[in-house]
């Protein structure tokens, strides 16, 4: 028999991912590979590759809807989003963004969540904030919302962060510890952490119960997420520091896609070029 460049995809269950299986993951050190998808199509592309997790992202209010921020979204896009990318999927675990302001109150997270789970075929939800955020995760957790705590970088915060910046240095470092530690503690599933010192990327990973998935936060968390225009070559202007292109040596999307997990699943991405000290 011949023997496949990509192993993940001979070794990986075909059955469905579960949140059981991605804390399995965790517990077993293997690398948890995510991208984000808005459509059928691209859901299937990662689907067959070997993607663990597909992320329905509000960043669709940039990457699709040509903003220049993910805010305008609303949850009206992201219900049609994520119910058309879950058309696409038989294997991969679909996340779905709550948007800007759509979970002011943990009533209102709660129904934002409902809309997303019952309509738009979600099988967790994430939204950003730290500490803030802690009685809104238990408010979820505790009526079966599987739940991801976005932390470090937050989109929908850039007018009131001025700018999308690497977080978590200094004094900050400590604040993003306990934060992870709270937001666990109330019942988060799974923590990302975007644009952070790897340093701190590791600590974190090192001390939470729950997988951390990563987006330049260096090689050591529990698994990596990337925009899937960004891996393609497709978004238009400058890339961000954690970015690769994995179309400049593939011939097809698929190989393309599954050569991206295939890094990600054996610790060559991300490399020191796409990490912050």
């Amino acid at each position: 028999m011949k023997t496949s460049p990509y192993p993940h995809l001979q070794q990986r269950d075909a059955k469905p991912v579960t949140v059981s299986d991605l804390a399995r993951m965790k517990a077993e050190g293997e690398k948890i590979a995510c991208l984000t998808a808005y459509d059928a199509s691209f859901a299937a592309l990662e689907d067959r590759a070997g993607v663990d997790v597909v992320l329905v992202g509000d960043s669709l209010g940039m990457v699709v809807q040509g903003n220049s921020t993910t805010v305008p979204v609303t949850v009206d896009d992201m219900v049609y989003h994520s119910r058309i990318t879950a058309a696409g999927l038989s294997r991969a675990f679909l996340m779905t963004d709550l948007p800007f302001l759509s979970y002011g109150t943990k009533h209102d997270a709660l129904e934002t969540s409902r809309r997303l789970m019952g309509e738009g075929m979600a099988q967790m939800v994430k939204f950003e904030g730290g500490e803030i955020q802690a009685d809104t995760i238990e408010h979820l957790s505790m009526r079966g919302v599987p739940v991801c705590a976005h932390i470090g970088l937050q989109p929908q915060l850039v007018h009131k962060m001025g700018g999308f910046k690497v977080q978590g240095r200094g004094d900050a470092a400590q604040t993003m510890i306990r934060d992870a530690k709270l937001l666990e503690e109330s019942g988060a599933d799974v923590i990302l952490l975007e644009c952070v010192p790897s340093a701190l990327g590791a600590e974190i990973t090192a001390n939470a119960k729950v997988p951390v998935i990563g987006i330049g936060a260096g090689p050591d968390t529990d698994g990596q997420i990337l925009v899937i225009y960004d891996i393609l070559g497709l978004s238009p202007g400058r890339k961000p520091r954690f970015v690769k292109n994995y179309m400049d040596n593939a011939d097809t999307l698929d190989a393309a896609v599954t050569e991206y997990v295939a890094e990600v699943k054996d610790g060559r991405y991300p490399g020191a070029e796409h990490a912050f000290s």
